[in-house]
């Protein structure tokens, strides 16, 4: 474990009883049970909820789907022995989008689908100026640190706005997208009404009485007494069925993949973090649904589907049993962590959740100069592109 000192945060409103911080770069793969627990309680009082950094999501991450180790894994603490205030994987990159340039990068993976850090609420500043004077200092990070998939607007973003605004530039968004949420105070029947046009529900209804007309038609829900193992299998099985297992990119396509969809399930279990959901014919799924609920928000991580039975569209009529989470007192929404304008929730799911992609410049001049001129290309290059350009038209890459 490498200790760095912390940088002094005298442009950000800090507290005044806050000890001495410190900057750890962690071996994902030696972590003490003692920074492990502090990394769980993080958790419960962060600022906003991000299951794919926690650390039954992001420890076995880390270790089966960074094979060249190029991810940090960095964490700011208070003190030595006092409580971690944020936590954050960072890695190189050698090439910004189509560009040969050299910058610091929020690590992600293809189902890593929420880019915030995992910080305590109240911190929100000095966890972003801590992070940046580091590295301003790391001999790794150059020009920029690009962060993908921040709340718009949220607690972590306007901080992270304040902090770069203390220094002397301004966060620049490069990339904003919008995905289904579920957001509401109505209950589950309201909401189903007022969502879905009356001529889609009786064009539902008759689908659910065809689909019974077959077989014994019924919904369950995991239950923290049955055995994991059963439900993993089948949606593996069912997922690799599909258009996913044909392209090559279902969980099961490589062994990695379904090992880390393994171990973060069962690491979801153990935290009360998870919740899965199946339509099942005749005792065999039609399609099956996988929720990460962590409150106050849930986050919908994975849907499947039997393409046999694609014409009474099980995974809707999943989803029409789905919204009683919002009957759930502790949870107040639910992402749904699907691609924008996804053809299927975002016809049942109305409200939207604003992400975007920012870029943020380190202080060096060297670095400020690059950072200049890099956003200089990229206004041009919007302007020219606009409006038919699209995330991979662009010259960041928004992954």
């Amino acid at each position: 474990m490498t200790v760095y000192p912390a940088f002094p945060a005298h442009d950000v409103a800090t507290h005044e009883d806050a000890a001495p911080l410190a900057v750890r770069v962690v071996d994902p793969l030696s972590l003490s049970p003692e920074l492990a627990a502090a990394w769980d309680a993080l958790a419960d009082d962060a600022s906003e909820p991000n299951p794919f950094v926690e650390r039954w999501c992001l420890q076995p991450a880390l270790h089966l789907l960074d094979p060249e180790r190029r991810a940090r894994l960095v964490m700011v603490r208070d003190g030595d022995g006092g409580p971690v205030i944020g936590v954050m994987p960072l890695a190189p990159a050698d090439r910004y989008g189509r560009l040969p340039l050299r910058h610091a990068i929020g690590w992600a993976h293809p189902n890593h689908f929420l880019g915030l850090p995992l910080v305590r609420a109240g911190f929100e500043r000095l966890f972003w100026s801590i992070l940046l004077g580091w590295c301003d200092a790391a001999p790794w990070a150059r020009t920029l640190v690009h962060l993908p998939r921040l709340t718009e607007d949220g607690p972590l973003h306007r901080a992270l706005a304040d902090v770069a605004q203390g220094r002397g530039r301004a966060v620049e968004i490069v990339h904003r997208e919008e995905r289904a949420l579920l957001d509401s105070r109505l209950s589950p029947d309201a909401y189903w009404q007022a969502a879905v046009r009356a001529k889609k529900r009786k064009e539902l209804r008759r689908q659910t009485k065809r689909l019974a007309d077959q077989g014994e038609l019924a919904f369950r829900r995991w239950r923290p007494d049955e055995p994991l193992d059963p439900w993993i299998d089948a949606f593996l099985d069912l997922e690799m069925r599909g258009w996913k297992g044909r392209a090559g990119s279902a969980l099961a396509s490589h062994g990695e993949t379904e090992a880390w969809f393994r171990a973060t399930l069962a690491g979801a279990v153990a935290t009360d973090r998870l919740a899965m959901s199946a339509l099942d014919l005749d005792g065999r799924p039609l399609a099956m649904l996988i929720h990460f609920l962590c409150p106050p928000g849930g986050f919908s991580f994975k849907t499947a589907f039997d393409e046999a039975y694609a014409r009474f569209s099980p995974g809707v009529l999943l989803q029409r049993e789905n919204l009683d989470l919002l009957d759930d007192p502790a949870i107040d929404w639910v992402d749904s962590c699907a691609v924008p304008h996804h053809p299927m929730i975002d016809s049942i799911w109305r409200e939207r959740r604003r992400l975007v992609w920012v870029n943020v410049p380190l202080s060096a001049a060297p670095d400020r100069w690059r950072f200049d001129a890099l956003t200089r290309v990229e206004a041009i290059w919007r302007r020219w592109k606009r409006p038919h350009s699209t995330p991979s038209d662009a010259i960041q890459d928004p992954s």
